[in-house]
């Protein structure tokens, strides 16, 4: 379930720049949360990365206007990609993980 939390998320937040990811991790973070600790917790990592990548991007928006929020939203976008693969490798693996770089909103 870890790796479809992740993966799903990923691909959620790629097809649609970002902005689905958010929805997609939630859904599965309240169908899978009472399925054990190991779902839950990478259910739970899912939801914060979309999270703190959801903050940032809306920062960014403003900061388009003196184009430097294009930066900063490529880079939130990379990042929770990039956060998103190395939890689904570490779930895949069976391993718990804390992502990187995020903020613990869910626990």
């Amino acid at each position: 379930m870890g790796l479809s939390a992740h993966g799903i998320a990923a691909a959620a937040t790629f097809f649609s720049a970002g902005t689905l990811g958010f929805v997609a991790a939630l859904v599965l973070y309240l169908m899978y949360k009472d399925r054990g600790p190991f779902a839950r917790a990478h259910t739970a990592n899912a939801l914060n990365v979309q999270i703190t990548a959801g903050i940032i991007m809306l920062i960014s928006l403003p900061l388009m206007l003196v184009l430097i929020g294009f930066a900063t939203y490529g880079i939130a976008f990379v990042m929770a990609l990039v956060l998103h693969i190395q939890g689904a490798i570490k779930a895949s693996d069976g391993q718990w993980w804390d992502p990187p770089f995020t903020i613990k909103f869910v626990r």
